[in-house]
């Protein structure tokens, strides 16, 4: 990598499919939930080298007791968002902040990346595009036919580093994303991206100006304490809420994808969760007492409680205080209803 990359890692989302562990403050980028440590201070160690300036860290004033708390040794900066304005905010946010020269990466801290050197090459790849005021997004090479994912697909070659956009494909049906798999030249959007910072400025004025407007208000009108600059509460609320690719990425025409395989995942269920856990010879993954009669293919996470399970097949059984989910894994992406039933 030629100079240094600002992490800019998004802290602020609940992970409401992941209830009842992730909640509230304690949301899914805090927990540990594939052995080892949090996801959050994972993200913060895949930016840890001297390719990476310090990171900046963007959350809700209801996460900054825990981003201090994890990210010690990491020396972050804190920018807070006073109301949620989506993806499309907070990197306007961290684009205010930034001078326009400067490289961003911006990366969910609530994604496992197994393979961090496929990461950092990929990073390095990416770099001689952003300063060509390319916007990268970052593509996982497919390895199933997924449906719960949108789809990037790949253009005209730009070198031996990535491709242009083509389009972006919202998340399919298995139909398609079978197709998709076999036509090769697709990948999954994955939320990683590396840009100059002064070419995203640009792309947002002319794009979504509502927008970058308001954050760049917010942070010119921004407080400081010792611990973190808040954006101020009035000028970022005027921001629309929307996703970086709708309001920007669909949008412009100079936006680029390097493919990378490094055992990536979202972590977006307890399915996919229990993909990455460390499973017995059944299939059962459990991080409190189990006993399994007949039984193959779960996840059990209930600390300090003992679980029986007699006959039964890909199941989860989630144990948090007073609350108790127990699903098959299959119904995964409905756990939502039962986090806003319950809170």
């Amino acid at each position: 990598m030629h100079r240094p990359i600002q992490p800019v890692l998004l802290c602020g989302g609940a992970g409401t499919r992941l209830w009842p562990a992730s909640r509230g403050a304690r949301a899914k980028q805090f927990l540990d939930l594939v052995g080892g440590d949090s996801l959050f201070r994972r993200t913060l160690k895949r930016a840890a080298d001297g390719a990476f300036l310090p990171p900046l860290v963007i959350c809700g004033a209801e996460h900054v007791a825990l981003v201090r708390a994890q990210a010690e040794g990491f020396d972050p900066k804190l920018l807070v968002e006073p109301v949620a304005r989506n993806t499309a905010g907070a990197i306007a946010l961290a684009v205010a902040a930034a001078g326009p020269d400067t490289l961003l990466l911006v990366m969910p801290s609530d994604h496992i990346v197994e393979d961090v050197s496929a990461f950092r090459q990929a990073v390095a790849r990416a770099q001689m595009l952003a300063r060509d005021d390319w916007i990268v997004t970052f593509g996982i090479t497919p390895d199933r036919p997924e449906t719960g994912f949108g789809y990037i697909a790949s253009g005209a070659a730009l070198g031996d580093a990535g491709f242009a956009v083509e389009r972006f494909v919202e998340k399919p049906p298995r139909a398609k994303a079978e197709a998709m798999l076999a036509a090769g030249g697709y990948s999954w959007n994955a939320g990683i991206f590396l840009f100059r910072a002064g070419a995203m400025r640009d792309a947002m004025r002319e794009h979504c100006p509502a927008i970058y407007l308001a954050a760049e208000a917010a942070f010119a009108a921004a407080s400081e304490s010792p611990h973190a600059i808040y954006a101020d509460g009035p000028s970022f609320a005027a921001a629309p809420s929307d996703s970086i690719d709708y309001a920007v990425l669909e949008k412009h025409a100079r936006v680029a994808v390097v493919p990378v395989s490094m055992g990536w995942s979202d972590l977006g269920s307890w399915e996919a969760v229990h993909a990455l856990a460390r499973c017995d010879e059944t299939g059962n993954a459990c991080d409190g007492e189990l006993f399994a009669h007949e039984s193959r293919g779960c996840l059990v996470r209930a600390p300090g409680k003992r679980v029986s399970l007699v006959g039964m097949e890909d199941v989860a059984v989630i144990v948090d205080g007073d609350d108790i989910l127990v699903m098959p894994l299959a119904r995964s992406q409905d756990v939502r209803a039962a986090a806003k039933a319950c809170g």
